[in-house]
């Protein structure tokens, strides 16, 4: 995003988890119930990809295109899909009953999510400095 409105690198920072923040809401908002909303959030050649793990717990291992990503992200657990800080970015956390499931990790580009690793594996998932946030 770079230093497109000026400030500090610390500003713009902030800006840039904003606007992630934004996007990522939007994706757990549509993926609960409005499928062109969420087509809307993904970019058309959007790439979801899953670790071994991920794969293990139903994920399938690579899924490309916005129907595709879309028509997948409604059918998965987003009831209990939560916004959070995967290192210091936005992401998304599925913990069923409070159970750390797996964790998308989005790269956002252009307002859109071009992206999205969904992350399953023990040894990866506590390599995360992860943090719900709050709504």
């Amino acid at each position: 995003m770079g230093m497109a409105y000026g400030g500090s690198h610390k500003t713009c920072l902030r800006y840039d988890l904003f606007l992630m923040r934004e996007v990522v809401d939007a994706f757990l908002a549509a993926a609960r119930g409005d499928f062109e909303a969420l087509v809307e959030v993904l970019n058309q050649n959007v790439v979801l990809r899953a670790d071994n793990g991920a794969v293990r717990v139903g994920l399938l291992r690579e899924v490309r295109g916005a129907s595709a990503v879309a028509r997948r992200a409604a059918k998965e657990r987003t009831r209990v899909a939560l916004l959070a800080l995967l290192n210091g970015a936005a992401g998304v956390v599925v913990a069923p009953r409070g159970r750390l499931l797996v964790v998308l990790d989005f790269t956002i580009r252009g307002g859109k999510i071009v992206e999205s690793d969904a992350i399953a594996d023990p040894t990866r998932l506590h390599q995360l400095d992860l943090a719900v946030l709050d709504h």
